[in-house]
């Protein structure tokens, strides 16, 4: 009798871890799950976008970013800190700093954008960012580009490692930045760059190349592999997560958010789901959601939130289902994902607790 019932209880154990395995989310689940949106950029006090987070149960990360104005990025601090005290533990921020070329490369120069730092975390944000300029706008006084892995950036890695804060990095732009229009393979990329050529790089060959802007960041990894560091953009190897898993595997420090890349994910599924699939499970741990949404041009609340509530509610489809499904953004059609729900847990809020030590 005693054998029968341990035998039963075995079975129902193992019943109940495969049950537990098997488990997958849907859309009626959306709203019931807790969410972290790790990258977006609130520039208004209105409140419409920590809104429809609540609605939508989702926690923020605001992300400052430095346009080379330094009175507009002192604006985008002023309204992140203000967000984040008006929603403690649904909104979280990250501060950037004025690239001055102005005595680059000397003392002075790293102890100004420390001491600009040090008033930018007074308010405890999760992290700092470090933006594109570097690498493809800011040059030294010979007219050479500043990449992110000079030696005079150091002393602020340096800094913001002392205060134990990891660094999200935008360094560089998708890959289809350096390809002619005909080679896109995003329809949104096609049509940002055709109206904007000065800013398409395949124009620009005195620019640095796609292969110097990854080159310099994997050099910096190399060069602090203490550094707490997640890319953005999918760490801007959006093209292929086989070059992305192959930096996950070099830098067991680095993770990346998937803001304004899924549409790459969904492009590679065409082809191959079943890989990216899989690139999304090996790496659950490495993985967190975010959007690059904005509130810069809300007119009102219901037009901001039809918005972010539509982007939310069809990347959450694309991640937790499996039907077939099509985008505006690149011609054929893609099976969701239909990832595991411990899987979604981790890329959806685990992960960024984890990472950016959030208390929510």
């Amino acid at each position: 009798m005693k054998k029968i019932a341990s035998f039963f209880v075995l079975s129902v154990l193992i019943f109940f871890c495969y049950s537990c395995r098997d488990k997958y989310y849907t859309e009626t689940d959306f709203k019931k799950v807790l969410k972290v949106d790790t990258h977006v950029h609130i520039v208004t006090d209105k409140g419409f976008f920590e809104n429809q987070a609540a609605e939508d149960n989702f926690a923020l990360i605001t992300i400052n970013v430095d346009h080379g104005d330094p009175a507009a990025l002192q604006y985008q601090l002023d309204k992140a800190v203000l967000s984040a005290k008006k929603y403690p533990g649904r909104v979280f921020y990250e501060p950037s700093f004025y690239f001055d070329t102005a005595g680059w490369g000397t003392e002075q120069w790293s102890l100004k954008v420390i001491s600009e730092l040090e008033k930018g975390i007074a308010d405890r944000p999760v992290g700092v960012k470090l933006w594109k300029n570097i690498g493809m706008t800011v040059r030294d006084r010979d007219g050479k580009f500043i990449m992110v892995d000079d030696p005079g950036l150091q002393p602020v890695i340096d800094f913001i490692k002392s205060k134990n804060l990891p660094v999200t990095g935008h360094l560089g732009e998708p890959r289809n930045c350096w390809l002619p229009l005909e080679e896109m393979t995003i329809k949104g990329d096609m049509g940002y760059f055709k109206n904007n050529p000065q800013y398409h790089m395949f124009l620009h060959p005195e620019y640095p190349s796609y292969e110097d802007q990854i080159n310099a960041r994997d050099h910096l990894l190399e060069m602090n592999p203490d550094l707490k560091f997640i890319g953005c953009h999918l760490g801007s190897l959006e093209y292929d997560v086989d070059e992305l898993a192959k930096r996950l595997d070099r830098f067991p420090n680095l993770a990346v958010d998937m803001a304004a890349r899924i549409s790459h994910l969904k492009f590679q599924s065409v082809t191959d789901r079943e890989k990216v699939r899989n690139f999304c499970i090996r790496y659950q741990d490495r993985l967190m959601y975010g959007t690059d949404l904005d509130d810069m041009r809300a007119k009102n609340r219901e037009e901001l939130g039809k918005a972010l509530h539509g982007t939310w509610l069809s990347d959450w489809k694309f991640f937790t289902e499996e039907e077939e499904m099509s985008t505006g953004e690149f011609e054929g059609k893609f099976k969701g994902l239909k990832l595991p729900a411990e899987v979604i847990d981790k890329i959806y809020h685990e992960n960024a607790i984890l990472w950016y030590k959030l208390k929510l």
